[in-house]
C-alpha cells in the first residue's frame, strides 16, 4: 500500500493493528508502530491528518515525564512511506498544535513562539510568529494557545494566552506580521476557535482559572462565549450560568455551536440566535440525551455524532449515534483504565470525526498505555 490512507485500505497498512472490542465486536485499528511509548490523537477540536490522508500527526510522551501542559512533543505516521517518525524539536504547551490539511505541515506554540514544521524527516522547523516582548514583560505564559485554529481565510491562526495573571484572545497573521489582541480578561478565557465561516468570529469558553501565585481558583459562571475582533466577548447562554457546558466545536458550516452538558447529554445551539443583544436565553437543541457524556464531536453533515462516555473515572467508552435511524453503535466498550504514573495527561478517549469522515480517531488504553485509534465510519453507521 503506497496510497493514502482511507477506510477501504487501512487494513493492509502495516503500521496499524486490528483490535476488536470483546463486546460490542466494532473493530479499531491502533497505531503501533511507535515513534513514543505515549501516543494519542490530537485534541478532539483538530483533524491530525493532512495532504489527502498521506500524513498523520499525534502526540508523543514519555511518561511520567510531562503533563497535560507542557512535555509532549509530535509524531507523524507517513503511509506512502510506511513510516513513523518523531520529532522532539516540536514540544508544545497545552494541545496547540494544528495540521494544515493541503499540505500536511503542522503549527504549534512553544514558549512565547509559534512554530512550523513540515512532515518530511529533513524538513525545517520555521518560526511563523511570536508574542511580542510588551505583552509578555518577561515573564512565561501558562499557554499561548489552547488549540490552534485557522481563520476562514486561512491567513492567521488563534491564541488564546495565559501569561501571570493576564488573558489575552488574539489571532496571529501567518505572513509573520505582528500578532493582534482582540480582548484582554482578568480571568480565564480559553479553548479559542476561529468560526469556520467567518474570519473575525472566535468562540471562547470560560474556564476555571488559577491564580499564579496564590493557587486559588474562579470556577466559570457562562461557559460558551463569542468575541468579535473590534467588539467585546459576549456569552452565548446567557441566563444558563450552571457551569454544565463544555466542550464545544463548531458546525462544520459555522452555523451551530455543539457542546456538552454534563449529566444531560449532547447539545448544540444555532449561531443566527447567539447575540450580544438578546436578553433571553436563545433555543437550544438536545441532539442526544446522554448524561455520562465527556466529550463529543459531530461529522460534518451532523448525521453523525460521536461521544466518549465516562460515567467513573474507571469507565471510558465510545459510542456512536445515527441521528436519522436513531441508532447507537458502542464502538468500544470499556477502556482500561492507566497506571498513575499517566495520569498527570487526558486519557479520555475524546473522539472524533477526522479525514472528511472517513475516520472516528479516539485515544486507546488497551495496550496498557495511550494509543491511536481509528474506526473506518463506514463500518459503524
Amino acid at each position: 500500500m503506497n496510497l493514502p490512507l482511507s477506510a477501504s485500505n487501512i487494513n493492509q497498512s502495516p503500521l496499524f493493528t486490528p483490535w476488536r472490542d470483546p463486546r460490542s465486536g466494532v473493530t479499531s485499528y491502533v497505531l503501533t508502530s511507535s515513534a513514543a511509548p505515549w501516543q494519542q490523537p490530537l485534541y478532539f477540536v483538530n483533524d491530525g491528518f493532512g495532504d489527502g490522508g498521506r500524513y498523520y500527526w499525534f502526540y508523543c510522551g514519555f511518561p511520567p515525564a510531562g503533563n497535560h501542559n507542557e512535555g509532549l512533543a509530535l509524531g507523524v505516521a507517513d503511509f506512502a512511506a510506511h513510516t513513523t517518525r518523531y520529532f522532539p524539536e516540536t514540544q508544545f504547551l497545552d494541545a496547540s498544535p494544528v495540521v494544515e490539511a493541503a499540505t500536511g505541515a503542522v503549527l504549534w506554540c512553544g514558549g512565547v513562539n509559534l512554530w512550523r514544521r513540515g512532515p518530511g524527516a529533513d524538513a525545517t522547523v520555521e518560526l511563523v510568529n511570536r508574542l511580542p516582548d510588551d505583552l509578555t514583560r518577561g515573564r512565561r505564559p501558562w499557554r499561548v494557545a489552547t488549540h490552534l485554529t485557522f481563520s476562514a481565510d486561512g491567513q492567521r491562526v488563534n491564541f488564546d494566552a495565559e501569561v501571570g495573571t493576564d488573558w489575552l484572545v488574539g489571532d496571529f497573521p501567518l505572513d509573520g506580521t505582528p500578532p493582534r489582541v482582540w480582548q484582554k480578561f482578568d480571568r480565564c478565557y480559553n479553548h479559542a476557535q476561529f468560526c469556520p465561516a467567518d474570519a473575525e468570529l472566535q468562540l471562547i469558553a470560560q474556564d476555571t482559572a488559577v491564580h499564579p501565585l496564590s493557587g486559588g481558583t474562579l470556577a466559570p459562571e457562562n461557559r460558551l462565549w463569542l468575541i468579535r475582533r473590534g467588539a467585546r466577548a459576549f456569552p452565548v447562554l446567557p441566563a444558563s450560568g450552571s457551569g454544565l457546558d463544555g466542550h464545544e466545536w463548531w458546525s462544520a458550516d459555522g452555523r451551530r455551536i455543539w457542546f456538552v452538558r454534563y449529566h444531560r447529554g449532547v447539545c448544540c445551539v444555532a449561531l443566527a440566535n447567539a447575540r450580544a443583544d438578546r436578553v433571553d436565553d436563545p433555543p437550544v437543541a438536545e441532539v442526544w440525551s446522554l448524561p455520562t457524556v465527556s466529550f463529543a464531536h459531530a461529522s460534518r453533515d451532523e448525521r453523525l455524532v460521536v461521544a466518549n462516555c465516562a460515567p467513573s473515572p474507571t469507565e471510558n467508552s465510545v459510542r456512536l449515534l445515527n441521528r436519522a435511524t436513531g441508532r447507537v453503535t458502542v464502538i468500544a466498550t470499556n477502556l482500561p483504565p492507566l497506571p498513575t504514573t499517566a495520569r498527570n495527561f487526558h486519557t479520555q478517549a475524546m473522539p472524533r470525526f477526522c479525514l472528511e469522515d472517513e475516520f472516528i480517531s479516539y485515544t486507546t488504553t488497551v495496550g496498557g498505555t495511550a494509543g491511536v485509534a481509528l474506526v473506518p465510519v463506514r463500518e459503524v453507521k
